[in-house]
């Protein structure tokens, strides 16, 4: 392990590396991206930016507050309240490998969590919001709620990264089965099983996998992305004029990668708890670091602390958009109140701080085919599932001029 001492020794060795004859002393001359680097730097870019190409990542931080838990924070992440399934780990309950051999695990906990129990929250419809004024890209979601679905965003400008429960496949034949057939099964404590012919089969012994189970297509580790996110992100990284990251640890590979892959001249907002992503000071002086840099030298990285729900009226606020974001969010969980089943009525009431009294004003790695959780990050938020990604077109998002209903 390198001490404190070598460790700057040897940056300065790169320093002095990377520095041209006669350029000693010289610094790497930095873009101009934001006219200051802060949060009011990036509201004047969304203004002066038309149109807007804004890409959003999202991450179960901007579920929490619909009463969803995120994975990774310590006490109440998802991670740290599954001792009564018995599991291995506590990432075993989506991992491909052991599904099969204790499918009942995963099941219990999707009858916790499954959607139309929850209505989105106002971070779902701040992104709702961009995608009615034109200016959303595209939102990449780590979150298998569909919460997004519900809040209104189209297919078009939505990748979920890890999958979702609305579509769901025997992992023995494929077949495919819609969500409506897997909800019945999972709240009637059955397991969904294949209905084609001779492919459902209870192992014989312990230890043995069940074949014919029918699993929503989430994406658990050891599966890859869906092809859309291949399809999308190296496209859309290139096209952004603006990154946005809410609630996400940055721990899951491919996903994380996202965040480094914009242009250099792309400014980043980090909407979190806590400080995430950030590069490592030696790659970032070899020149292959592009993670977040949130230190005096920054020049288009802004770390907005605070929960997402807070972070996003605070934006729209500065911007003008806070009236209409409150009302946005009001009316359609009025709608989704009314539509929703009275079994889950009395299970959430939702999120919606929409307290007009209070001051919300702001104060003066590498892809990979197969899952993989970056280790040593601390963080609030994360979900599974990775895969590698490829470059192609893609459409930018357009002005939503009729307002779109979410579905279950």
């Amino acid at each position: 392990l390198l001490t404190s001492c070598n460790m700057e020794f040897l940056l300065q060795r790169i320093r002095g590396m990377r520095m041209q004859d006669g350029d000693e002393g010289a610094e790497v001359e930095k873009p101009k991206v934001l006219e200051e680097v802060s949060l009011e730097g990036i509201v004047k870019h969304i203004q002066q930016m038309e149109p807007n190409k804004i890409l959003v990542m999202t991450g179960a931080g901007i579920s929490t507050a619909a009463g969803i838990p995120d994975f990774r924070t310590p006490g109440t992440g998802l991670y740290d309240n599954l001792q009564k399934y018995d599991l291995p780990n506590p990432m075993s309950i989506f991992d491909i490998s052991y599904f099969p051999i204790n499918p009942t695990p995963f099941y219990t906990l999707a009858k916790e969590m499954y959607p139309g129990k929850f209505k989105p929250t106002l971070s779902h419809y701040f992104i709702r919001l961009l995608q009615l004024k034109g200016k959303l890209l595209r939102n990449y979601t780590q979150n298998i709620d569909t919460l997004e679905r519900r809040a209104g965003l189209t297919d078009e400008v939505t990748v979920e990264a890890h999958g979702a429960f609305h579509i769901a496949h025997c992992i023995t034949c494929g077949a495919e089965y819609d969500h409506e057939y897997v909800k019945e099964q999972v709240f009637a404590d059955e397991l969904p099983k294949c209905t084609k012919e001779g492919c459902w089969k209870v192992p014989e012994k312990d230890g043995e996998p069940y074949r014919g189970l029918v699993k929503p297509d989430i994406v658990f580790f050891g599966e890859s992305l869906p092809e859309r996110f291949g399809k999308l992100a190296g496209k859309d990284t290139q096209e952004c004029d603006l990154l946005i990251v809410m609630g996400t640890s940055l721990a899951v590979q491919p996903f994380a990668t996202l965040a480094s892959r914009v242009r250099q001249n792309c400014p980043r907002l980090l909407i979190n708890l806590t400080k995430v992503g950030e590069s490592d000071p030696l790659m970032v002086l070899l020149g292959t670091g592009a993670g977040f840099d949130f230190t005096d030298t920054s020049y288009r990285d802004v770390f907005l602390e605070g929960t997402c729900d807070d972070g996003v009226r605070k934006l729209a606020n500065l911007l003008g958009w806070e009236d209409e974001l409150l009302k946005l969010c009001e009316d359609e969980h009025t709608r989704l109140e009314a539509e929703m089943p009275p079994e889950f009525k009395t299970s959430n009431t939702g999120a919606m701080p929409i307290d007009n009294t209070t001051d919300v004003r702001p104060t003066s790695t590498t892809n990979s085919t197969t899952c993989t959780v970056s280790t040593g990050t601390t963080s609030t938020t994360g979900t599974t599932g990775t895969t590698s990604t490829t470059e192609t077109t893609s459409t930018t998002g357009t002005t939503e001029t009729t307002s779109t209903t979410g579905t279950t």
